[in-house]
């Protein structure tokens, strides 16, 4: 049996991407030669649903749950701005831009959860908090780093980005490369509210 990594996500337009890009560029400038990986831009998306390992039987399944889900929304516009870190600024494994959106997203998000848990992937222990994850901090950084790290994120004073229409929904397969993760598109469900 076949077996895939795989997550569910938006797609951002490519002017947002081009922002975030730029931010990245910004930051890691400020920051010297931190370990820090950078997410290339081609690679930035806003995760609804990380599913990890998929079997390729159950890939129609989730065709057709992103299918039903997206069926009878709107789509809706979700606004890009902020900057933080989880778990903390001062302790950041990951760096995000923020994600301020409507309570479509998070119905969707939900709706998604839940249905996919029906199906033996475990709903997500954390509430949603929609982010683009920009930037990952290396494990082997020493606490001079992180310092770094932290301090320039507190300091970064990033605003407004712009909006992003959210009109489908996809569902990603995930190759992990020794250059870094590589994502196929396999599906795309349309919001036809």
């Amino acid at each position: 049996m076949s077996v895939i990594r795989a997550f569910i996500a938006v797609d951002l337009p490519p002017d947002l991407k081009a922002r975030l890009a730029e931010i990245c560029d910004q930051l890691s400038t400020e920051m010297g030669k931190v370990p820090v990986r950078w997410v290339p831009p081609e690679k930035m998306h806003l995760t609804l649903k990380f599913l990890g390992d998929v079997s390729m039987n159950n890939v129609n399944v989730i065709q057709d749950i992103l299918k039903g889900e997206a069926v009878d929304r709107e789509p809706f516009a979700i606004s890009l701005g902020g900057l933080g870190a989880f778990p903390k600024v001062r302790q950041p494994r990951v760096i995000w831009v923020g994600v301020e959106a409507p309570p479509e997203l998070e119905s969707l998000q939900r709706g998604i959860d839940k249905q996919t848990a029906r199906v033996g992937y475990p709903p997500d222990r954390r509430p949603f908090s929609p982010h683009i994850t920009v930037g990952r901090v290396s494990r082997n950084a020493s606490p001079a780093e992180v310092r770094v790290i932290g301090d320039t994120l507190n300091d970064a004073n990033v605003g407004y980005l712009g909006v992003a229409r959210v009109q489908s929904v996809h569902l990603y397969r995930s190759d992990l490369q020794p250059g870094g993760a590589v994502y196929h598109r396999l599906f795309t469900a349309e919001l036809e509210g």
